[in-house]
């Protein structure tokens, strides 16, 4: 390869629409996509929902179809893992010794899980969910057996707690807070979840942690907690979060913090690199600086911006956070950001109690974050109320009889 090529490191959705939005916008040059699982870039959502739940095929996954890299003249490397990014002299070195040149490099490296490290965590039966053999393994377990603890109360926790339930699965979730979804949506709609759980047969044992797990000639029996009580289980979940891959960039020079430290174009403070999906710490033009989030729109999303600075554009990532979530007969969409110090109330819109509702962070009379439960078509809305910054009427905000269109700052 005599031309320097368009490298992609990382093998998800941000890396494969990180080569679409390239061919997109005109990139007609060499473009190599490296990524270290065998399987061509997938989405991970389904992994925990709708392939989960048995109500999707595993190829809808996938992002492309197979053809679809060879069609657009990408060189696809799968189960190949890059070792090394030399900035000096452009160069990405891959586990089989192979090297590649580089003029420009997409960064999109994702997350790992955070893995337990208490007495019997390396024992047979224990999962974790990040890749589809990981959906794999958690689905066929799901399948045959009677009782399933889930350790972690998050959104891995939770998709995974509602899969097996429907399954008619006996399942208790440990959460060490005091409420599981604590963090994302602190405690007035956490409990909404709880109470979820709860009520559809899941014992929830909350601020209270696992001392270590029990194992027998087969592999995991059950879990003692930090209590001293015990609970017996065929199977375990491991859902307590994700650590970004920074390893590769920190080697490399690249400025690093909780991510890849980026400006609004996902630049790096390598002129030569830029950086997407979960590893990106990056100024927002709404939110502020060092923003980083682990959310499936960003994979989507970024990349076109990324392609944009990789091709000397000057387009800004500017989308506001957004995730989902199916669980039983609960659906909800989730846009902006909450963290425990930037609101000051929450407000809500239709009844909390049927599930069918909107809610409302605000500070300062602003809104800052909506989630929609149950309730459909309203983004465009929640989106503009969290865009424009200014102070909203509450009364006409929480009045179901008022469009959201039509809500008024005061």
């Amino acid at each position: 390869m005599t031309e320097q090529a368009f490298v992609i490191v990382g093998g998800g959705l941000a890396a494969a629409k990180g080569a679409e939005a390239l061919r997109d916008q005109g990139y007609d040059g060499p473009l190599v996509l490296i990524g270290d699982e065998p399987d061509r870039p997938y989405e991970r959502p389904p992994l925990s929902k709708d392939y989960l739940l048995g109500n999707a095929e595993r190829d809808s996954a996938f992002v492309h179809d197979a053809g679809w890299y060879a069609e657009h003249d990408v060189d696809l490397r799968l189960g190949t893992t890059v070792v090394e990014i030399d900035p000096r002299t452009h160069t990405v070195v891959q586990d089989d010794g192979g090297t590649v040149r580089y003029a420009k490099l997409l960064l999109a490296t994702g997350s790992s899980p955070r893995r337990l490290t208490i007495p019997g965590a390396d024992a047979a039966r224990v999962h974790y969910l990040r890749r589809l053999p990981d959906s794999d393994a958690i689905k066929a377990t799901i399948a045959s057996v009677r009782r399933l603890l889930v350790v972690g109360g998050g959104w891995i926790g939770l998709e995974v707690a509602a899969a097996a339930r429907t399954s008619g699965v006996e399942v208790t979730i440990v959460e060490a807070q005091e409420l599981p979804l604590l963090g994302p949506l602190g405690p007035e709609l956490a409990r909404v979840f709880a109470d979820l759980h709860t009520e559809h047969g899941v014992t929830l044992r909350t601020g209270v942690g696992v001392e270590r797990f029990t194992v027998d000639a087969d592999g995991v029996s059950g879990a003692v907690l930090g209590d001293e009580s015990r609970i017996e289980a065929d199977a375990v979940v491991v859902g307590i979060g994700a650590a970004p891959n920074l390893q590769l960039a920190a080697a490399a020079g690249l400025r690093v913090h909780s991510g890849v430290v980026v400006d609004a174009r996902l630049q790096s403070s390598d002129p030569d690199i830029v950086v997407a999906g979960d590893i990106a710490e990056a100024d927002h033009p709404l939110l502020g600086p060092g923003i980083r989030v682990e959310h499936w729109a960003n994979a989507l999303n970024q990349p076109a911006v990324a392609a944009s600075t990789m091709l000397g554009g000057d387009a800004v990532y500017d989308e506001l956070p957004y995730f989902y979530t199916d669980q039983y007969d609960l659906g909800m969409e989730f846009f902006g950001l909450v963290t425990p110090d930037n609101y000051d109330d929450v407000v809500y819109r239709g009844v909390v109690a049927a599930r069918e509702f909107v809610s409302f962070w605000l500070r300062d009379g602003r809104v800052v974050a909506g989630m929609n439960v149950n309730v459909w078509d309203i983004g465009d809305p929640i989106k503009a109320l969290i865009r424009s910054g200014r102070p909203v009427d509450v009364a006409r905000l929480t009045d179901v009889d008022v469009p959201l269109e039509q809500v008024a700052g005061t």
